[in-house]
């Protein structure tokens, strides 16, 4: 480590992106400064989408393959930002070769491929760490500070929705993200965040019960070119079916309170919508990412014809920001991209030995990532046992 930590980076998508601007910011964030972090590589099968990515975010090279990577002596850590399906190999590749992992969730598409990584992590010498994006988020640690301070309380119903629209046009080219099985679409997407989330502020689901999926649009056309993250590409009149879910919802109970869930990659209108509100006995909160920079605060705390939800703008005095953000003045905001440069802070100083220099959480385990997929497999087998209440 005298020589530093080299980067790099497997998958130059949407998400890959988001990994590769991260680490190029990580070691302005927070105090005590980094081993230098030299960003070494991106490596994707597209060597158009990897060569561009390279050269905007710094890395020094690009790379054809996930082998490569593994084999580069000059290669420390690595996020892994592929497909699904691609996960284990690479994953298991990555730490046999001695390389600190970090793996987008979910950890898989297949529970029995997942239970295995976990596994495997967990005898691997090297660090291997789950990408949990939203527990760095401000005004979701906030609202975590809240209840378990007793100044919101005990919760007592949480209701919560990520809505996007990236599949709502029936145009919208085939691509790994429509093939799978039941549970592995929109529950899988952006249902883990939901879900994690959930259980960050409420504690860990005991049962889920009504679990329904839905694919709405039932086939899609075959892509004439490359598929990068979202993005609408010229389509040729060739269909392939769509295999798993554009829509899920169900109910769950937790060791204290219940909750409710919807996810949606149909809903047209809507980006990047997750937005949940929590009740407690003391009062309530909302929390939406599309005002990531501040929270609603509802508190039992004075006559009801003057009470209701008030704007609490986040700042310094609340978690993550002094300290972290260059500019950590009260109002100047914070959004998603700010939290993967945190997530990529909490991993690095984690290599590196940093005993929690920054108060960052530390990245999810893989037994974390683990826990996150059953919980998504209990929904999908209430949902083919017609809504029937699943144990975890």
């Amino acid at each position: 480590m005298s020589n530093g930590l080299g980067v790099a980076v497997i998958g130059a998508g949407m998400a890959g992106r988001a990994h590769a601007a991260a680490y190029h910011v990580a070691s302005t964030l927070y105090d005590p400064t980094l081993p230098p972090i030299r960003l070494v590589s991106i490596a994707d099968i597209n060597e158009e989408f990897g060569t561009l990515a390279a050269r905007r975010f710094g890395y020094e090279r690009y790379d054809s393959t996930w082998q490569d990577i593994a084999a580069a002596d000059d290669i420390d850590v690595v996020s892994v930002v592929v497909a699904n399906s691609l996960h284990r190999e690479i994953v298991e590749g990555l730490l046999a070769a001695g390389k600190h992992v970090l793996c987008e969730k979910p950890l898989s598409d297949s529970l029995s491929e997942a239970r295995e990584m976990a596994r495997i992590a967990d005898e691997a010498a090297p660090l291997a760490r789950v990408g949990f994006t939203f527990r760095r988020t401000p005004g979701i640690a906030y609202i975590r500070e809240l209840i378990q301070s007793g100044t919101l309380g005990k919760v007592l119903h949480f209701s919560g929705r990520y809505w996007t629209d990236y599949a709502s046009s029936p145009q919208a080219p085939m691509s790994w993200r429509f093939k799978g099985e039941p549970g592995s679409g929109a529950l899988a997407d952006v249902g883990s965040h939901l879900t994690y989330v959930a259980e960050f502020l409420c504690g860990d689901m005991v049962s889920v019960a009504g679990g329904r999926l839905a694919t709405t649009i039932t086939e899609r056309p075959v892509a004439l070119g490359a598929v990068m993250g979202h993005d609408h590409v010229e389509v040729s009149d060739v269909l392939e079916p769509v295999e798993n879910d554009d829509y899920a919802t169900f109910n769950a109970e937790f060791a204290q309170g219940s909750g409710s869930f919807e996810v949606s990659r149909v809903a047209a209108g809507h980006a990047n919508t997750l937005t949940f509100e929590v009740f407690c006995e003391n009062g309530a909160a909302v929390f939406d990412q599309r005002r990531p920079a501040e929270i609603q605060l509802f508190l039992n705390d004075g006559p009801s014809k003057t009470n209701g939800y008030r704007q609490v703008i986040l700042g310094p005095e609340h978690p993550y920001i002094s300290g972290g953000l260059a500019m950590d003045a009260p109002g100047v905001g914070f959004g998603q991209n700010d939290a993967f440069g945190y997530q990529a802070r909490a991993f690095l100083e984690e290599v590196a030995g940093l005993d929690a220099a920054s108060s960052l959480p530390r990245c999810a385990t893989f037994a974390e990532g683990l826990r996150n997929m059953e919980l998504l497999n209990a929904v999908a087998q209430s949902a083919q046992a017609g809504g029937k209440q699943v144990t975890l």
